[in-house]
Parts: structure tokens; C-alpha cells; sequence
């Protein structure tokens, strides 16, 4: 009995890093997380791999190149991942809850007070100016993951074709991914060169001589945890399914399969298998399913729970919390409609949220196990070469509905598309998406100062009698 419980503590033991400590390093990284994946990457980076010395630098990449594979945000799988190598699943538990918990209260309070004054003139005007601002961000997104990404012309093929094939021909968001991870595997077996190079987090370097201290502990003898083993496997699979579907299940028993909540629960469950790239590669999706088939929000509404989701610290697929908690609130049932977009709000959340866990807890010893494989390098290589085209779909599909007033469908077999009627061009709009462009590009002013000066323009606008 004291045997195991000794071998129980030498994880802790043997890398120095107390759970206590790790609690408010987590919290310390939660309330940091703000600029997207590539802010919070780089918080983690700066906090855990040069300030704290927690992992290595080789190791953080292994780490991330993993959760970029999976679906869902890479920034809070990361942390998980990290916080499961310091203290097993409790550690990751910690880790990835205090990351969306900021968030997830924050967008809480400003969905209320987007449901209960969003009518009224100036916060009509400020989310004008938000909405602007949120489409400059966005296609900034696209230049940040191209530079990264397309380092050659077969990358920048893939993306094109990923662009062309979602845009013009609706193709499911999973199958341009599955397919670009085999062209990925495919080229790396023949040895094309174009798929050998590293996706570009940047080399393994800046290592020091004194290895991290998760790097050292394993260094002397893997932990229990990190080993592949089939039996904890299946019963981490058991119990994270009961919990992330087993609510939904109840739902839909009680309630059938046309109440909002089942709806919620099933379509925000399927969003989380198939969530890859990120909230911006996936957005426009979730946009259109939200929008045209749910009619659960308004196209512009969409933008709006973009903004709030930028300005507030977690991921950006947190945007899921506006989206379910509107949905709820315009049809509450027999619950007061606050309570009811509360409760579609933790809702959405929480199936979007908990698959992470599973993917990290799952996966994470066997590719502990699989560090230096090149297929998967060469895989996600072409992922993301083929997520760059999709969020071009996403930002030009939000450039149409922020920019122009009126769109019409185009159908042309085998083309099927929103085009935008110029006539219906918003001057203002496009006045202040061309700013905030400006200002992130030529100025390097920063997405919370950019989103700042969009939202009290908008309110100068209205107050000059300037929008209608």
C-alpha cells in the first residue's frame, strides 16, 4: 500500500512542479489567453516553456503539432496536454477548465446584455463598429496561417483547391481535412520534398543546456501515465462519452428530438468532431447551419458573437456559448428566456468543450510514444496548408454579409454561392473594415485597441445620426 502510493508521487516528485503552483500558473495563463490560438500559444510559450521551464521547447511543438491534428481549439487542448503531462488527468482537468472559465463567464454577461438591450440604438452601434473590426481580424488570420503554412507551391495549391472546393462546391468541412491529411501521409511515404519540412511553429531551438523539467523527470524513467495501456484507455472513453453525451442523450428522451435543447445538444456534439483548424476554419459552417437551417440567429448576429468571443480571454470556438444561449432565449419553453439562454449557453459549451478532454487523455500516451514521427508532421503540414482556403471561405463570407446589405444565392450546376449585390453596399461598413485593416496591417495596432476604436466609432456614427 505505501509502495503505490509512493510511486503515485514521484511524477510530482521528480519534475518539481507542485500541483498548487501549476493551479495558479494555469489561472495566471487563462487570464492571458486573449488574441486567438496564436496569442494563447505564445502566452504558453513565453509562461511555461522560457519563464517556468516546465517543457522543452521540442516536446511543446510535438505537443501542439498533436492537437492541431485534432478537432476543436489546439490552444486549450495544449494546455491540457501539458497540464496532463505535469499531474495526469487531474492536471489536465485544471488546466483545460481554468482556460475557458474566464470566457465562459464573460460571455455570459455580455449574451444577457446582448439579448436584453441588443435592439437599443447605441448597442445596436457599438456591435456595428465590433462586427467591422472582427472582419479585419479575420483576414489577418489569413495572411498569419498562410505565411506559416505555405512554404511552396504544392502548399499553396492544396489551399487553393480547399478554397474552391468549399466556397464554390460545398464540400464537408471533414472531408477536405481526412483529404488533405492523406495527400500529407501520401507524399511524405513517396518522399515528396514538399511535405518534409516542418509546418512552421519554428525549429526545435532555443533548447538549453539544463533540459525543462518535464524533459528531465521522463528523462530518468517515463511516468505511468504517459505509457500506452488499453484497459485505462477504454475506461477514459467510457466515462468521458457518458459525460459529454449522456446529457444530450437525456435531452433528447425527455424532451424529443424538435426542442432547442436536443438541437443544441446534437448539433454542438457533432461540431465537435468535426471543429479542426480552429473557430475560424470552421465559423462559416457553423454560420450557415446556425443561421439558415436553425434560423436560430440572424447573418450578422454571427459576427457579433465573433466579437465578444475575441474580446474575452479562452477560444475563439467559444463564439458556441452566444450561439446557444440566443437560440434558447428566443425559444424558452416553459423557462423564463434569460434562464433558458443561460442554460443554452453551458449547454453548447460543454458538449463543444468536454471531447476535448477525451482526445487528450486518450491519445496523448500513444503519441508521447510516436515523438519524432514524420508522417504526422507531413500530415498536418497539409492540413493546415488546406485550413488557410478554408478560412479565406470564412472571411470572405463574412466581408458579404458585413460589407453588403443584400446577398442572392447563385445556382449553377455544379456551383452553388452567395454573391453579393453591389448596389446594397454599406459605406460605413466598409469605411470602418478598411480602417481596422489598416490599422492591424500598416500600424501593428493590436486586436483589443482595433476592436476599442471599431466599437466607439460605431457609437459616434449613431449618435451623428450616420447609421439607420
Amino acid at each position: 500500500m505505501n509502495s503505490s502510493i509512493v510511486v503515485a508521487a514521484e511524477p510530482e516528485e521528480r519534475h518539481g512542479v507542485t500541483f498548487r503552483e501549476a493551479f495558479w500558473v494555469w489561472l495566471r495563463v487563462a487570464a492571458l489567453s486573449f488574441g486567438g490560438p496564436a496569442g494563447q500559444i505564445a502566452v504558453m510559450h513565453r509562461i511555461l516553456v522560457e519563464e517556468k521551464r516546465w517543457i522543452g521547447e521540442t516536446r511543446f511543438l510535438h505537443a501542439l503539432n498533436y492537437c492541431m491534428l485534432l478537432p476543436g481549439p489546439e490552444a486549450q487542448q495544449l494546455a491540457v496536454y501539458i497540464g496532463w503531462l505535469l499531474h495526469r488527468i487531474p492536471g489536465g482537468l485544471v488546466a483545460g477548465t481554468l482556460f475557458i472559465l474566464p470566457g465562459y463567464i464573460s460571455l455570459m454577461i455580455l449574451s444577457w446584455l446582448y439579448a436584453a438591450y441588443g435592439e437599443i440604438g447605441p448597442i445596436q452601434a457599438l456591435f456595428f463598429g465590433l462586427k467591422a473590426a472582427v472582419l479585419a481580424i479575420v483576414i489577418e488570420a489569413v495572411f498569419r496561417v498562410g505565411k506559416r503554412a505555405l512554404k511552396n507551391r504544392v502548399m499553396i495549391g492544396l489551399a487553393a483547391l480547399s478554397f474552391v472546393m468549399i466556397f464554390f462546391f460545398h464540400a464537408p468541412f471533414p472531408l477536405i481535412i481526412l483529404a488533405a491529411a492523406f495527400i500529407g501521409f501520401i507524399g511524405h511515404a513517396t518522399g515528396f520534398k514538399a511535405f518534409s519540412g516542418s509546418i512552421g511553429h519554428g525549429e526545435a531551438k532555443g533548447e538549453t543546456d539544463e533540459p525543462a523539467a518535464i524533459d528531465r523527470a521522463f528523462a530518468e524513467q517515463i511516468p505511468d501515465h504517459v505509457r500506452p495501456s488499453s484497459s485505462r484507455a477504454i475506461k477514459i472513453t467510457v466515462i468521458c462519452l457518458v459525460l459529454w453525451l449522456g446529457p444530450v442523450v437525456a435531452l433528447v428522451y425527455a424532451f424529443g428530438w424538435d426542442n432547442v435543447f436536443s438541437n443544441i445538444g446534437l448539433f454542438f456534439s457533432k461540431m465537435a468532431v468535426i471543429t479542426f483548424g480552429g473557430a475560424y476554419a470552421v465559423l462559416a459552417y457553423m454560420a450557415q447551419q446556425a443561421v439558415e437551417y436553425y434560423h436560430w440567429l440572424q447573418p450578422g448576429e454571427m459576427l457579433v458573437g465573433l466579437g465578444m468571443a475575441e474580446t474575452t480571454p479562452g477560444p475563439l470556438i467559444s463564439v458556441v456559448q452566444f450561439v446557444g444561449f440566443m437560440a434558447a432565449f428566443r425559444d424558452p419553453g416553459v423557462l423564463d428566456p434569460m434562464m433558458a439562454g443561460a442554460l443554452g449557453g453551458t449547454l453548447a459549451k460543454w458538449t463543444t468543450f468536454v471531447p476535448c478532454f477525451l482526445w487528450i487523455f486518450l491519445g496523448g500516451p500513444y503519441i508521447e510514444a510516436l515523438r519524432g514521427n514524420k508522417a504526422l508532421t507531413a500530415s498536418l503540414s497539409a492540413i493546415t496548408a488546406a485550413v488557410v482556403g478554408v478560412i479565406l471561405n470564412l472571411a470572405i463570407w463574412f466581408a458579404i454579409h458585413t460589407i453588403f446589405r443584400e446577398v442572392e444565392p447563385v445556382h449553377a450546376f455544379p456551383f452553388a454561392f452567395d454573391a453579393p449585390k453591389f448596389s446594397s453596399v454599406d459605406p460605413w461598413a466598409l469605411l470602418l473594415s478598411v480602417g481596422a485593416a489598416i490599422a492591424i496591417f500598416r500600424f501593428k495596432v493590436g486586436m483589443i485597441p482595433t476592436l476599442a476604436a471599431c466599437c466607439l466609432a460605431g457609437m459616434v456614427l449613431f449618435y451623428a445620426g450616420a447609421l439607420s
